[in-house]
């Protein structure tokens, strides 16, 4: 029971990866509150698991505050919140042809995935860094991703969010550490979400061809990444980006 009694949090709970991560936790004993945006399936997983669920647009900074205000002012704490929510819109950055400009990443897409990716972790990490102070110390968990740290075709948006998420982490591992908060990310590779399993098994098979393991990974072994980095056993872990992504190196 590594997490006997901790108050955790997740961002995008209802599914994937956040799903995975809230029924690992529930299992090693943890309080666990998850967050969505996706209500009805939000609701199932915490009932799944004897948690509780919060609708939230991580992206809206008050709409976060309010959430960490309701967890502490029930709990009296928070231990560990794993920064999960995310989506996507991929898209080229540009497109010429002839030399004339056909297509481009529009600013819309740029901006949404920006807000959620990236300021959505800023958000909700200073809503619940106050309380993690006040408590004695906790651990924050960041999603990044191997193509931030490696870059991937059609992902400029994404890319920057992630990459962005990896200095965030690095900056707060060295201003919180003196608060006894840990700060760490977690960077999966080609993982089988349920938005994955969907894409053509042509391109599945191109992911499990350039991952070393042979396989893709399941949301249950970043979860498990999850688990070891809120632990105890990484007490002495804190500024890391821990890739769990079979072995892949993004682009050959």
């Amino acid at each position: 029971m590594k997490l006997k009694d901790k108050v955790c949090l997740i961002t995008g709970g209802a599914s994937g990866i956040g799903k995975a991560t809230a029924k690992r936790f529930a299992e090693e004993g943890a309080k666990v509150v998850i967050c969505d945006i996706v209500e009805e399936k939000g609701k199932e997983v915490a009932e799944s698991i004897g948690g509780e669920f919060f609708k939230v647009d991580v992206s809206d900074r008050q709409a976060a505050q309010t959430w960490m205000d309701a967890v502490f002012a029930k709990y009296g704490r928070i231990d560990v919140l794993v920064n999960n929510a995310g989506i996507l819109r991929d898209g080229v950055f540009v497109k010429v042809k002839n030399g004339e400009l056909v297509k481009q990443m529009s600013e819309e897409n740029y901006d949404k995935v920006i807000d959620v990716n990236l300021k959505g972790v800023f958000n909700c990490a200073q809503a619940a860094a106050p309380y993690m102070i006040r408590s004695g110390g906790g651990v924050i968990l960041n999603a990044t991703s191997i193509v931030g740290l490696d870059g991937n075709f059609g992902q400029t948006n994404y890319v920057a969010a992630k990459a962005g998420v990896i200095g965030m982490t690095k900056v707060w591992a060295r201003e919180l550490g003196r608060k006894h908060i840990r700060v760490n990310a977690v960077a999966p590779g080609f993982t089988m979400t349920e938005m994955v399993k969907a894409m053509p098994e042509k391109i599945l098979d191109g992911m499990r061809s350039h991952t070393p393991l042979g396989r893709l990974g399941e949301p249950r072994d970043i979860a498990n990444a999850y688990l070891f980095l809120a632990s105890d056993d990484a007490s002495f872990i804190t500024g890391a980006i821990l890739r769990v992504d079979g072995g892949i190196v993004v682009g050959t």
